[in-house]
């Protein structure tokens, strides 16, 4: 197994001088990364972001999660990436995705494809990328790109490439990330319609999450497995000594989902320090995930388990 890492990702940012404040206090906490969303809404452009995140702190490593590929071309996502790794002094973590929000298609112009293209389109990004990172001249005729004998300069720090997470939900997308990524982050959740409805959150069950590690397993082939580390990214953190009410409080905003379902997702931590300890613990011994991920809001009231599992 895996020793236990943890990230804060951050939504908001309102200066300079408190986004500086919060990398600092993420990394004096004991995470191990800080971590940015790529969308286009209120939130902070992720990639200038990461290295002023970089420049506040000395060990943290900064990452995405995840750049929308639409957004970019893959020749930009590389040569951005290998800017922030040089200028990080090799702390990048770069995470990416198919995109899922059709809203922001919308309002930016752009045609919201069906999951299997858009999968398909990073897929091909993801080749071009880890190509050029590695200092390789990438000559590619795919369906969605053409690159022709191209090279990129600086080089990242980290070799062959930063470490690549791809992440999402859906089976293709998991595919992909067991047979390419680093690490393969599980979200859990699947936006139906691109978002025009409420999510569905039946991934979070598990017997959906035994389905989904087994899916990657397969597709990565036992040896790649077990180089690869697990993420989940955790919608909710409630420190409580009553689990069973903020479950059944939680459950009444989530009616997919039933108390014990809640209670049993990697994707939602509920309950005693030393109960989400044993959580952690024991879903790392069912599924390989090691690193999890929280939401700034939560980044205090889940630092005493980071004291207790990082590195562990």
């Amino acid at each position: 197994m895996k020793p236990f890492r943890f990230g804060v990702n951050v939504w908001h940012v309102r200066s300079s001088a408190e986004f500086a404040a919060t990398a600092r206090k993420i990394e004096g906490l004991g995470y191990d990364t800080l971590t940015l969303p790529d969308h286009l809404t209120e939130h902070i452009a992720p990639i200038p972001a990461l290295v002023s995140a970089a420049a506040a702190t000395k060990r943290l490593r900064v990452g995405t999660n995840v750049l929308n590929n639409d957004l970019r071309h893959p020749v930009l996502v590389a040569r951005e990436a290998a800017a922030v790794d040089v200028l990080s002094d090799g702390r990048l973590q770069l995470g990416l995705g198919a995109g899922s929000i059709r809203s922001e298609y919308d309002q930016a112009g752009m045609v919201f494809d069906p999951g299997r293209t858009r999968v398909e389109r990073l897929s091909e990004a993801v080749t071009i990328i880890k190509g050029l990172l590695a200092g390789e001249p990438v000559t590619f005729a795919g369906r969605h790109y053409r690159v022709s004998g191209h090279t990129i300069a600086p080089l990242p720090v980290q070799r062959p490439h930063p470490p690549i997470l791809i992440g999402g939900n859906g089976p293709r997308l998991l595919a992909l990330a067991a047979r390419e990524a680093d690490i393969v982050g599980f979200s859990g959740i699947t936006f139906t319609r691109g978002g025009a409805v409420p999510p569905d959150l039946s991934g979070w069950r598990v017997s959906s999450v035994d389905e989904r590690v087994q899916r990657v397993r397969e597709a990565a082939g036992d040896a790649r497995f077990a180089r690869l580390e697990l993420n989940a990214l955790v919608q909710r953190v409630v420190v409580t000594d009553d689990r069973r009410g903020s479950a059944e409080e939680l459950a009444r905003r989530w009616t997919q989902l039933t108390p014990d379902e809640i209670l049993q997702s990697p994707y939602v931590l509920i309950g005693t320090v030393d109960q989400m300890v044993e959580d952690l613990q024991a879903r790392r011994q069912r599924w390989g995930i090691s690193y999890y991920v929280v939401f700034e809001p939560y980044l205090d009231a889940f630092a005493a388990v980071v004291a207790r599992l990082a590195g562990q």
